[in-house]
């Protein structure tokens, strides 16, 4: 429509009537085109804009950190230098050997104190009048009301240890504890303990001999536990002491070869009531005495034989923590009713462990069927003739629960015509004692044999020996060996006396595969021969409940393949399980910064076995620099001098001395320790000369950033670059330089560069994040590092950035790095300096025809992984990029700017729904409570002072042991818990090919323009978007980790998979010497008459 047509129609409108022309306008706009306005972006301001600020912010830090003046430090020596190439192959030969030769030791000190227990016993004879006075753990240096030390509690020194983690100790002198529900005035107990005197000058000269040895201690079969160095001990919350020493893996392990269990229990409507209490304590307490050595199975019977988990249903799965706490779960839920088939059950039992037996699955050593009920009735010989005898290779172990006597005489001789042994249970106080027994039967043929067979354990956090102190939550391996009778008299009893043990925490065993060897991302690392993490830095036991952190309950059963992940085909995991010698190389994606990040290496993997024990050893080097180690060289007094100098500090995680031998050397720091080896004072400090060396020549190379660093802060002037609060630098060689622009009250960031803050200082796990994300960027490039929003404290929006480049030296074509340097600086001054550059211009009068400041705009500050640090919201700093701006964020992923990588995290933490048992009985009426309170009370409580015996009841230690033991089954939580998972999360890196970008994104009706710009050398991204178009309809990008939800099947058949592993070396199951005709017999059980006339009075009250 021609403009001259749409003029002569409005004068005719006028002249027709005023009120048309409105209706003329409406109808002319709807057929004319409609277009919102849009703000055009030029490219070529952005680029401006990112160059100035890019310029100005680079200044900044060159100038604060003084990076260009190391960098040419290292350059005027390079002539001096050597490169040498890391030998991954020879260098896990040489840790392995030394941690052979380590562990070796500690197994000599356990050979000696075996030896001197076996000695002592045979030169005793048990004398049941014996009077002792010994140290009693919880006892010692008690007093009574009279100022006098109580029986048992005479004054015993404890004095703090730093090598025992500062605790109260005596190293003169050994100490005894004994659970609450043994007596402690038992004759056996005092011969025992009164034989185990003998041990005390071995610990000691065990310790004088080997001085890194921690806790050594003999574990006695009546329930004793003696313990070097002597410590006091404290009951728990309800006044008990529960550690019992027999129930620990060490014990278990060493009294017994591996073993196949199937645990049978009669869930039959007699069953109802305590002896259901009872028998579910029963099969608890069975499944503590198993290890991941050992495989179980549990079947219920009742009318019909049914599996309590169906997805095992004809198998034996791995008693490791993770299946022993599902069946500790699925027992929870048993229920009494029916009626009991005894047959069908065990004759299943016998087939599962044939066809294992036979397809040489499972532990191929001893097996055994533990049968739990109240009485057996059937005609069952027919089926141990069948599957069972002559040969009785599966050995049946009867537990008779309740009082009832009637059917004693059958139950015992199941146990005693199948190699077993008979007990009965009648009160919860007695499951410990009477489960105990059948440890005693399967060790039998090893102690007949004489076999000392030496056992490690798996990694384990042991609490228990310091409930107090959390400092004490130790990842630690035992080496154990049981001690038998040598008496001739009782050979073929084949008579347990015990098992000895020591202590080896893991970072001892780190601390032979020094870091300063492996490169700033290469590390060490331990599993066990059933393919078990040991040892990794990416192994994260803990987990944090609400401020407190706990152990995760599979945290000493993460499989290698589920750390290191990429390890598809398990190609590393066979191998090492297996024992061999060799090397893999692997394209890895490393997760940093708790997860938020991720580090692209190709890894080489060095492994071979460490002789004499079920473990393996894995040394990792990344490719590049990572394959090389920087050697320079200057003289002592010339390093000594600088080494002195007040702002340098050493890793005090890493050995440069050893100073845990000599007493009067552990007070020492590091640094105080090489200072004093150098300067001659003490020329019995043992010392790596190489790190030595290093350190010296960094320290000379680094000794002018000190002058650097002071003549910055004596000349400061300059208000516009207030901000910068921490210049620093690292080596390679753990060394560290930190000076302060500001003072330390002022900080915002205190625990920078400080052991609170591990992430930012060299440990043996790792080096420094900065350090780390510097060593992947370009030389002379920088990282800008922000808290995400998760990642700051107490949840506060972050304030600080730290800054950090690497310093590479090359030396005849191998390039290597030397260190690493860097700010931290207030946020609020990047903020400034970016603002302000978004207001200028170049080549218009330094005017822009636009400004970030325009409210039609947004600018941002993005890092390479998608983090916020600059926005006009201070809100979204730190937050995730995505998550504010998803259109923008989805477009950059489709052009291939940014690239999103799944991982995996196999040691996650869920939060599962807490669910009442019955969420309809809330709603019934008040009776319906009382009645159940009273149901409650007649049903459990009575029937458990019925059958409890009268001497057991009134003795005070049986009690606390019955009412811990209540307290625990009782206990419900009424919130979400956390169990562990399986998450998979997104990563976002930015691909640093693409320098800029620019696009249109349809939205509604508006087209929505955005620019980004890389900033010059960092790792920073300017992202200039239109604030005037509405692009809500995109959902956001996040970062939420998602837990993997596997089907029934998926997961049944995951639970079911039965990975590679290797066998322990060695196996007892039977010896022909044995006593099979000490299989056990009926306790001698009183009745208490008084609860008995009590019962129909107090029933009568209750009813009333």
């Amino acid at each position: 429509m021609s403009l001259q047509v749409i003029l002569l129609l409005m004068d005719f409108a006028w002249r027709m009537m005023p009120g048309a022309i409105l209706w003329l306008f409406l109808s002319l706009s709807c057929l004319l085109p409609f277009t919102k306005s849009q703000t055009k972006i030029p490219l070529e301001t952005v680029k401006s804009w990112a160059d100035t600020f890019g310029g100005e912010i680079y200044s900044i830090v060159t100038k604060y950190s003084g990076s260009l003046l190391l960098q040419k430090k290292y350059k005027d020596v390079e002539p001096t230098l050597k490169i040498k190439e890391v030998d991954g192959s020879e260098l896990v030969k040489k840790f392995s050997e030394e941690m052979e030769s380590m562990l070796r030791r500690k197994v000599e000190a356990v050979e000696r104190l075996v030896e001197a227990a076996e000695d002592a016993d045979l030169n005793h004879e048990f004398n049941s009048s014996l009077v002792f006075d010994y140290y009693h753990s919880l006892l010692i240096n008690e007093k009574d009301e009279n100022d006098n030390y109580v029986e048992l509690g005479n004054e015993f020194i404890l004095e703090p240890n730093e090598h025992f983690n500062n605790l109260l100790v005596n190293t003169t002198y050994s100490d005894v504890q004994l659970p609450t529900n043994v007596y402690n005035k038992d004759p056996a107990i005092l011969n025992g303990v009164y034989m185990s005197e003998a041990l005390n000058p071995i610990f000691v000269d065990n310790f004088q001999r080997d001085p890194t040895l921690t806790w050594q201690y003999f574990g006695s079969s009546t329930g004793f536990f003696r313990l070097y160095p002597g410590i006091k001990w404290m009951p728990d919350e309800n006044g008990v002491i529960s550690f019992d020493c027999r129930n620990r893996g060490w014990y278990i392990q060493a009294a017994t070869s591996p073993k196949d269990i199937v645990i049978v229990v009669d869930v039959s409507g007699s069953m109802k009531g305590l002896r259901m209490t009872i028998a579910k304590h029963t099969i608890i307490t069975i499944l503590d005495t198993l290890g991941e050595n050992d495989f179980v199975n549990i079947i219920a019977y009742n009318d019909y034989v049914h599996y309590i988990e169906p997805c095992f249903k004809g198998i034996l799965v791995q008693a490791d923590r993770d299946n022993r706490e599902h069946f500790k779960q699925l027992v929870d839920e048993l229920h009494a009713k029916g009626v009991g088939i005894v047959n069908k059950a065990v004759l299943e039992s016998f087939k599962i462990l044939r066809e294992f037996r036979e397809a040489g699955q499972g532990g191929l050593c001893n097996q055994a069927i533990m049968l739990i009920t109240d009485g057996a009735v059937e005609d069952y010989e027919s089926v141990f003739e069948k599957y069972n005898w002559p040969d009785r290779k599966v050995r049946v172990f009867t537990y008779l629960i309740g009082r009832e006597v009637t059917f004693a005489e059958n139950v015992k001789w199941i146990a005693c015509n199948n190699k077993g042994y008979y007990t009965q249970i009648s009160t919860l106080a007695d499951v410990q004692e009477n489960v105990m027994e059948y440890l005693h039967v399967l060790s039998r043929p090893m102690v007949i044999n004489h076999d000392h067979d030496i056992i490690w354990t798996e990694a384990y956090m042991d609490s228990a020996l310091f409930a107090s102190q959390a400092q004490s939550l130790l990842l630690m391996t035992t080496v154990a060996m049981p001690v038998f009778s040598k008496k001739n008299e009782t050979r073929s009893h084949g008579i347990l006396l015990g098992v000895v043990g020591s202590d080896v925490p893991l970072r001892e065993l780190l601390k032979l595969a020094p870091r300063y060897k492996l490169g700033v991302h290469g590390y060490a690392f331990l599993n066990t021969n059933n393919g078990y993490i040991l040892s990794h830095p990416d192994l994260r036991p803990l987990y944090k409940e609400g401020k407190k952190l706990k152990p995760k309950p599979n945290y000493n059963s993460v499989d290698l393949s589920e750390v290191e992940w990429e390890d598809q085909d398990e190609i590393l995991r066979t191998a090492m399980i297996n024992g061999e010698t060799g090397y893999l190389a692997m394209d890895v994606k490393v997760p940093v910064d708790k997860g938020k990040r991720v580090l692209f290496l190709t890894n080489d993997y060095f492994f071979t076995d460490i002789s004499d024990t079920p473990f393996s050893l894995g040394v990792v080097l990344s490719r590049g620099h990572g394959e090389y180690i920087l050697l320079g060289n200057t003289s002592v007094e010339e390093g000594l001098h600088d080494l002195l100098q007040p702002d340098l500090t050493l890793a005090n995680e890493w050995i440069y001395c050893i100073t845990d031998i000599d007493p009067d050397h552990r007070k020492l720091s590091q640094l105080e320790a090489m200072i004093r080896f150098l300067t001659g004072e003490e020329p019995d400090l043992e010392c790596d000369e190489e790190l030595v060396q290093e350190v010296l020549f960094d320290a000379v190379v680094t000794a002018p950033m000190e002058a650097y660093w002071t003549a910055l802060v004596l000349n400061a002037s300059d208000e516009t670059e207030q901000g910068v609060e921490t210049a620093f630098l690292g080596t390679r060689a753990g060394l560290m330089r930190r000076i302060l622009y500001v003072g330390s009250e002022k900080l915002s960031n205190r625990k920078f560069l400080t052991p609170a803050d591990k992430e930012s200082i060299f440990t043996m796990d790792h080096f420094p994040l900065w350090y780390r994300r510097a060593a992947e960027h370009p030389p002379g490039s920088f990282i800008y590092s922000v808290a995400s929003e998760e990642g700051s404290e107490g949840g506060d929006k972050p304030d600080v950035v730290t800054v950090s480049t690497s310093v590479a030296v090359t030396v005849e074509g191998k390039t290597a790095l030397a260190a690493a340097v860097g700010v931290q600086m207030k946020l609020e001054l990047l903020q400034r300096k970016f603002w302000m550059s978004m207001q200028q211009c170049g080549g218009v009068d330094g005017v822009c025809p636009l400004s970030c400041q325009d409210d039609n705009l947004n600018c941002f500050l993005v890092d390479n992984n998608g983090f916020i640090l600059v926005s006009k919201a201070s809100t979204e700093t730190g937050k995730f990029f995505g998550e504010v701006d998803g259109s923008v964020m989805t477009q950059l992923l489709n052009m291939g700017m940014f690239r999103q990588m799944t991982m995996y995290d196999y040691q996650a933490m869920c939060k599962v729904p807490y669910h009442h048992h019955s969420g309809a009985q809330p709603l019934l009426s008040p009776i319906y409570i009382f009645l159940a309170a009273v149901k409650w009370l007649i049903n459990d409580f009575l029937m458990f002072l019925l059958e409890f015996t009268i001497c057991g009841f009134w003795h005070s230690e049986n009690l606390a042991d019955a009412k811990a033991v209540f307290h625990h089954s009782h206990k419900q939580k009424k919130h979400d818990t956390l169990q562990p998972c399986d998450t998979e999360y997104p990563v976002f890196v930015y691909e640093t090919t693409i320098k800029e970008t620019n696009g249109l994104i349809e939205c509604r009706d508006c087209q929505k323009m955005f620019v980004v710009q890389q900033i010059a050398k960092s790792n920073l991204l300017l992202v200039v978007t239109n604030a005037a178009c509405d692009c809500s309809t995109y959902p956001p990008v996040l970062l939420e980790a998602k837990e993997v939800k596997y089907n029934a099947s998926v997961k049944c058949d995951r639970m079911r998979s039965q990975k590679l592993r290797r066998r322990p070396d060695t196996c007892h199951a039977f010896h022909p010497e044995e006593n099979a005709q000490d299989c056990g017999g009926a306790a001698e059980i009183s009745a208490s008459l008084t609860l008995l006339l009590l019962a129909p009075v107090t029933i009568a009250l209750l009813l009333r």
